[in-house]
């Protein structure tokens, strides 16, 4: 029996922690897993302060390095170098997803010499002090990657730092299995929860944090007339969002959910009407969530930001497109939809459609095993 491909997947954080990033580093994770020629291994840091976990969750086996805490989006994990160091020595080829300021340098700090594979999410935005240090990092970072993955094409013309590589830089788009998203049975979990049970129904999901935009999605609400907002997700702003919500007296027609569990929200992105993303920096490089709505033939809402975003849901085709930061637009592309149900359900066709054609994780995953074992 020839050997098995040793894969160390590297990120911030792992399922069941909210994210985008996280949702696609459990599908590689757990997709690779299934193929015969691979094993698998994920290298993240825990959630909050403590010690080290070693856990395996569907397959795959998974060691969360114990934390100090997070410091400017960053986990602050001494033990994660050793464990690196450890992982890395048995592995074929590392598979880093960034930012993740403390992996680039755990690799220059651990001497391995095998195939590296870079995704490159998105480019650091805000913390600029942060940058200050890691710039040294991540350029040693991208001289020494083998590959640099992107989901976009926007990902490499918009980036400050990767157009100097872009003969390393690979277009790999994020996908999703559309079968396990149809199969989960469907229940009214927005409708049940609705003031007005007829209302339109306008769903969000996400962490709950700056770039998100959620404070333009409420300050656009005011000017929204026949629906309800409902928000999934939790984050460092929920406090503030909920007071701004009973400042301007919608607490009935805006609904905070909190953390839904895989089922209960996609049973959720099946019953909205309307979805929307209304980020507001490029940290939001792709908004794997479009796909989650999209799926379910739901048109998305989305905001032209210099990043993966506008490519995933297409203006005009799928969904609108709006400009970032204006409650204004978002307010009336709302209300142009909840206005207009046979729009809706046009743009929520073609939507369902592209995924299938252009976001299918089976073809996704077959490509990205040719990289990493190539």
């Amino acid at each position: 029996m020839s050997k098995k491909l040793e894969i160390l997947e590297v990120n911030k954080a792992y399922y069941p922690h909210i994210g985008g990033i996280e949702t696609i580093i459990r599908q590689y994770s757990e997709e690779l897993s299934k193929n015969e020629k691979v094993h698998v291994r994920v290298l993240v840091c825990r959630d909050g302060r403590g010690r080290t976990i070693r856990e395996k969750m569907r397959g795959v086996d998974i060691t969360r390095a114990g934390s100090l805490g997070t410091y400017f989006s960053c986990p602050l994990s001494f033990s994660f170098f050793r464990h690196f160091r450890r992982m890395a020595k048995k592995a074929d080829v590392v598979h880093i997803h960034v930012p993740f300021p403390l992996a680039d340098a755990a690799l220059l700090l651990s001497g391995f010499k095998g195939k590296v594979v870079v995704s490159w999410h998105s480019d650091i935005v805000k913390q600029k002090k942060l940058m200050l240090f890691y710039k040294p990092f991540m350029r040693y970072l991208l001289k020494r990657a083998d590959v640099v993955l992107t989901a976009t094409e926007g990902h490499v013309k918009h980036s400050l730092y990767l157009p100097e590589y872009s003969e390393k830089c690979r277009v790999l788009p994020y996908g999703i299995i559309p079968e396990e998203y149809l199969a989960v049975p469907r229940k009214p979990v927005l409708t049940e929860r609705a003031t007005d049970k007829s209302c339109v129904k306008v769903f969000f999901t996400g962490r709950l944090v700056y770039y998100k935009g959620v404070d333009v999605l409420l300050k656009a609400f005011t000017r929204v007339k026949g629906c309800e907002l409902f928000i999934a997700g939790t984050g460092e702003l929920g406090d503030e969002l909920k007071a701004y919500t009973a400042e301007c007296g919608m607490e009935e027609k805006v609904h905070f959910l909190g953390f839904l569990p895989d089922e209960e929200l996609r049973q959720a992105y099946a019953d909205c009407d309307i979805f929307v993303l209304p980020s507001v920096a490029p940290s939001e490089a792709f908004g794997i969530v479009q796909l989650e709505a999209m799926v379910y033939g739901k048109p998305v809402i989305n905001t032209a930001l210099p990043s993966g975003v506008p490519y995933v849901s297409l203006d005009g085709k799928t969904g609108l497109t709006v400009k970032p930061k204006s409650p204004k637009a978002l307010a009336e592309a709302i209300n142009r939809l909840a206005g207009d149900r046979e729009l809706r359900e046009k743009l929520g066709k073609a939507a369902a459609v592209r995924v299938a054609e252009e976001f299918s994780e089976e073809s996704i995953q077959k490509r990205l095993y040719d990289i990493l074992s190539e």
